[in-house]
């Protein structure tokens, strides 16, 4: 049976992370390549560039390593993306990042630390019912 899923475009190998690269997964596009895949990186259609500064979500606001609060470009770009992801069948997400992380994300201190959490779009996906994917854990919620 043919699945409808949305995927951050990142693990298609399209170049929309912040530092102007790719997290291309072999395994994930082998597994879903008969299926109908929607890619989407909220970051990217709300009009971010790329490559751009990094971001992670301090205290609920999403904040760059200049200290500049993006916040307010995430939570409208999460829309935009939702949009086009609705009626999908599975969501496959990046993991850790500000948009789509699913069961955790960076702290916001800008050394690799990892806490509980999900990204501004992966929370508002959440809220939709559809089944999310983090692409590294392959753990569906």
């Amino acid at each position: 049976m043919t699945m409808k899923v949305g995927m951050s475009a990142c693990l298609a190998g399209v170049n929309c992370k912040y530092n102007g690269k790719n997290n291309y997964d072999s395994d994930l596009m082998e597994r879903f390549k008969n299926d109908e895949i929607i890619l989407i990186c909220p970051e990217m259609e709300g009009g971010l560039p790329c490559p751009r500064i990094p971001c992670e979500i301090k205290e609920g606001r999403v904040i760059d390593a200049n200290g500049q609060d993006h916040t307010q470009a995430f939570e409208e770009e999460a829309l935009h993306a939702l949009d086009r992801i609705k009626d999908c069948d599975l969501l496959v997400l990046q993991p850790r990042s500000p948009s789509c992380g699913v069961h955790e994300i960076y702290d916001g201190s800008f050394t690799n630390k990892r806490v509980p959490g999900s990204g501004i779009f992966a929370q508002k996906a959440k809220k939709l019912k559809i089944p999310l994917m983090e692409a590294s854990t392959k753990k569906t919620i």
